[in-house]
């Protein structure tokens, strides 16, 4: 959590872009990961020319003697951060604009810089010299601050912060779900070392890295003591696809800021035919957009075939059927409609998980969670695919609170039940007894057959009504009249009092 002088120096850092008539948050967060992957493309390369000459190894510097860039060539060293810095604005800003940028899209090709086939079509918008200096001077104290804390997780915490002005901005909030909500559905699958995981709509990839970080913090022996387990989580493990280039950028930094350091982050349209993944998953944790529909021309084959629909919703859970391995399990997040919806499509989704897979849990959220952005009621199904049935009892919890008030505020509140949702979920095998009017209780997969595999948890819920008596209407006509006879006793003191 960020707080204090660092975060005031954050904020710093923002205000400079806007002044410089840079507001869009994504485009601001989009240039301060440039210039961090810049900043970071020096300590990398210091780092390893020390290591080198500690092992006696010969090490080949990405800021050689020479770079050519086009039919022009510069003495690398300038491409510094550390060098550059320490130029006059103006030179410091035809260097960063006319080299720097130029360079960093050229570096692909080379195997020791794992961050720069995001920044492909990186494009330098600082505005002035002057916007840039005061930048680059701004990140530098960051920088410094964050090397003086120095724990473990500073800079993702950084990075986060930076997110959350996403958050802030109004139209931008749909691309980030909270992240209180994401570190609950972490802890509820509880992800193994071995795991494969993917979120096919990643956006800044905040399912990723709950995901990475909860293994950094519960399993980390395990992990990091062994080489190809280490080697899996940080180049095999984590997979995300996303159809914003700017998100993907900013998700493959928001991995690599959190010691991720080779993870998977891919343009793709996941529901498109170009998305060929099939039994690759072992864990899918995902809040699809819910755009409405799309053009069922570029949809897959295969998807349409489990639910023929245009509604991105249903076939996004087609999609995590297809690309989830047998025995791999599943944690999205599904507008209400999927739960009851009446068309054929909506149906037929329902029936394909709770027949033919092994439907586990069905968490309905209020309808608060996303404001200011969404007022949409969402919940939050969780699944293993079988592809032979196996569901039993199907779990299912009404949340009412999650620690923030649900207007548009989202001012935090002692009301939390997520603590509460992962004890439960962890001791299923106590829940076979609650009854129907308490937060949570267990549905036979008959009767959710019997009603049309409706899911929402209306169908089942029970509401207990408490008696209440009011006295006899004659009592009550009583006290009125008394009621009256005293208003007309003080209007006639008052008018005495007024001499009226």
């Amino acid at each position: 959590m960020i707080t204090g002088e660092l975060k005031n120096k954050i904020d710093g850092l923002w205000d400079i872009f806007a002044a410089g008539g840079l507001v869009n948050p994504l485009e601001v967060i989009e240039q301060i990961t440039y210039l961090m992957f810049i900043h970071d493309l020096d300590d990398v390369d210091n780092i390893r020319a020390k290591e080198s000459v500690l092992l006696g190894l010969p090490y080949q510097s990405i800021f050689s003697e020479e770079v050519k860039i086009g039919e022009r060539t510069l003495d690398g060293s300038q491409l510094k951060w550390s060098v550059f810095r320490d130029f006059p604005a103006d030179r410091m800003y035809s260097v960063m604009q006319e080299w720097v940028f130029p360079f960093i899209k050229t570096l692909h090709s080379d195997k020791n810089s794992a961050y720069s086939k995001y920044m492909d079509d990186a494009i330098f918008k600082l505005p002035t010299p002057l916007v840039l200096s005061k930048v680059v001077d701004s990140l530098d104290e960051i920088y410094k601050m964050m090397n003086e804390i120095q724990t473990a997780d500073v800079r993702g915490d950084v990075y986060e912060y930076l997110l959350s002005k996403i958050a802030q901005s109004g139209r931008n909030g749909q691309f980030r779900t909270p992240r209180h909500i994401i570190q609950m559905m972490v802890e509820m699958m509880n992800p193994s070392s071995d795991e494969v995981i993917c979120d096919p709509a990643c956006g800044t990839s905040g399912f990723l890295v709950a995901a990475g970080e909860y293994l950094k913090e519960k399993k980390k022996e395990e992990i990091f003591f062994d080489k190809q387990k280490k080697d899996h989580y940080m180049n095999h493990m984590f997979h995300g696809y996303d159809m914003d280039r700017t998100m993907l950028r900013i998700g493959a930094m928001n991995m690599m800021t959190h010691g991720i350091d080779n993870p998977i982050i891919e343009y793709r349209d996941s529901l498109s035919d170009q998305n060929e993944d099939k039994e690759k998953y072992s864990l899918v944790l995902a809040n699809p957009p819910f755009k409405g529909s799309l053009d069922a021309e570029s949809v897959a084959g295969d998807l349409l075939k489990v639910c023929k629909t245009k509604k991105t919703e249903l076939l996004f859970l087609a999609l995590f059927l297809r690309i989830l391995r047998v025995g791999g399990r599943c944690a999205c997040i599904v507008p209400d409609g999927v739960l009851f919806g009446s068309s054929k499509a909506h149906k037929a989704i329902r029936k394909e998980i709770v027949e033919n897979q092994r439907l586990e849990a069905v968490i309905s959220m209020p309808s608060g969670v996303f404001k200011p952005y969404a007022g949409v009621s969402t919940a939050i199904l969780i699944f293993t695919k079988t592809e032979h049935g196996g569901t039993d009892n199907v779990w299912f919890y009404d949340m009412t609170a999650d620690g923030f008030s649900l207007d548009d505020k989202r001012s935090p509140v002692e009301e939390n039940d997520i603590l509460d949702i992962i004890e439960r979920f962890k001791n299923l095998d106590k829940e076979t007894d609650r009854k129907r009017t308490e937060k949570s209780f267990m549905v036979p997969k008959k009767e959710i057959e019997e009603n049309g595999y409706d899911l929402s948890i209306n169908k089942y819920k029970e509401v207990e009504y408490i008696p209440v008596e009011y006295p006899p209407t004659s009592e009550i006509m009583a006290n009125i009249r008394d009621i009256e006879k005293e208003i007309s006793k003080e209007m006639d003191e008052l008018e005495k009092l007024l001499g009226l």
